[in-house]
């Protein structure tokens, strides 16, 4: 089993629900935490526990700046979580450039350069014996794209195809990479679209309840969390 006491992990994400809960359970298992989002206020409440970032991740330059803070500010990565994400409703008739623009560099772009800038460190993590990580929150619509959702469907679903074949490459450097896919989730997201309004949706699960799954999922050396893998 993995533990986390001590290890260098950065959320990216971390006012969203997902990564906020993210947050609170890695830092109750001692872990040293950087932490992103793109409101400074919103991450106010960690000034003291934890190295802070803020930036725009349709901007090429943010990953770099946000593994540049972690190492200037730890020294090390040892794990990497990427909870952000948007979400779009609507018709594939109504579906704009721009909409379609910042799904695909919030939810796919995004988290590709952020795992290609901490790769080095990573690997140097495991090379120092740490058991390194990265995990990225995917959704269950990768597995069942869903009418009035196709493009956020095809950006999720793009999110863990790329994850199935970078997880292969890092393997071979001691990285495990986690695509975390769960059922619908009430993080607030959904009343949040950058475009259209939410269809009527069932009641989702907890944050804390998916986030508490991936946590174990880390120590436990698990590889992959489909749907399936998480219950209320």
């Amino acid at each position: 089993m993995t533990s986390l006491n001590g290890l260098s992990i950065v959320v990216v994400g971390a006012t969203g629900g997902l990564g906020s809960s993210m947050s609170r359970q890695l830092h109750e298992e001692g872990a040293t935490l950087t932490l992103t989002g793109r409101s400074a206020t919103q991450l106010e409440q960690w000034r003291d526990q934890a190295t802070l970032v803020t930036g725009d991740l349709r901007d090429a330059e943010t990953a770099t700046h946000i593994i540049d803070t972690a190492i200037n500010g730890h020294g090390r990565i040892d794990g990497l979580v990427i909870a952000s994400g948007v979400v779009a409703f609507g018709m594939l008739a109504d579906l704009t450039d721009e909409t379609l623009d910042d799904l695909f560099a919030t939810n796919v772009i995004a988290p590709i350069r952020l795992i290609r800038a901490a790769l080095p460190y990573l690997e140097q993590s495991n090379r120092d014996g740490r058991s390194p990580f990265v995990v990225n929150f995917s959704a269950v619509v990768a597995e069942q794209p869903t009418a009035g959702m196709a493009a956020y469907s095809a950006s999720k679903a793009a999110l863990t195809a790329f994850d199935a074949a970078a997880a292969r490459e890092l393997r071979r450097s001691g990285i495990r990479l986690i695509d975390a896919r769960p059922p619908h989730t009430e993080t607030g997201l959904a009343d949040r679209p950058i475009a259209g309004t939410a269809p009527r949706l069932p009641q989702g699960l907890s944050p804390d309840a998916v986030t508490g799954r991936v946590i174990d999922a880390i120590k436990n050396d698990e590889r992959d969390l489909g749907s399936s893998a998480f219950t209320a």
